[in-house]
């Protein structure tokens, strides 16, 4: 399956930042759940909770404790994790989980004119499966992005409420992700 048509079809995704709210997550209606914790000591048990549910893990590998900077912790995912995908907002992260097999999510935070028009050398440096945009309340820009690049579209980031989500999923995105609860139960009904 694509990521296009994994994101098409699970357009509200759990982001989780602690063991409860991943326990949560995993009893909630989203099927893939962005992982923003952890240590290289238990990760490979995070990912199998999600795992055993049923569900899609992507780690955010800039967030693991313990872990550097170095291609080889995208290695060491692989080999003690059954996880899904990276994120990451280092391209040659992206570049090491590609080898390796993973989905592939190139985070971007979105401040100014200077880090849009530096989206596309990105994309093209590290070519990641998807992009996630933040803050992700920012339709008008991630429809500017929806026209030049062809890639799917996450909306990440203070996205706390269903207004804001349905304000984010306006923007031509593929999902959204977000660590508010609330939100996840709108999962299915969008």
């Amino acid at each position: 399956m694509s990521i296009k048509q994994l994101l098409d079809h699970n357009r509200i995704i759990a982001s989780v930042k602690d063991q409860p709210s991943l326990d949560r997550a995993i009893k909630s209606d989203c099927k893939i759940i962005f992982i923003l914790f952890g240590t290289i000591c238990n990760i490979s048990r995070i990912v199998q909770q999600i795992k055993a549910a049923g569900k899609f893990a992507f780690i955010h590998v800039d967030l693991l404790e313990g872990a550097s900077n170095s291609e080889v912790v995208v290695e060491f995912l692989k080999i003690v994790t059954q996880a899904d995908g990276i994120i990451s907002t280092k391209t040659q992260m992206i570049k090491a989980a590609k080898t390796h097999g993973f989905y592939t999510i190139l985070r971007l935070f979105i401040v100014d004119s200077i880090s849009y028009h530096n989206i596309q050398k990105q994309i093209a440096n590290c070519h990641p499966d998807s992009i996630e945009v933040m803050p992700g309340v920012m339709p008008t820009v991630t429809k500017w992005l929806a026209e030049c690049i062809h890639i799917p579209i996450i909306s990440g980031g203070l996205i706390c409420d269903e207004e804001t989500a349905h304000i984010a999923l306006n923007g031509r995105v593929n999902a959204i992700s977000t660590t508010n609860e609330n939100v996840w139960k709108m999962y299915g009904k969008i």
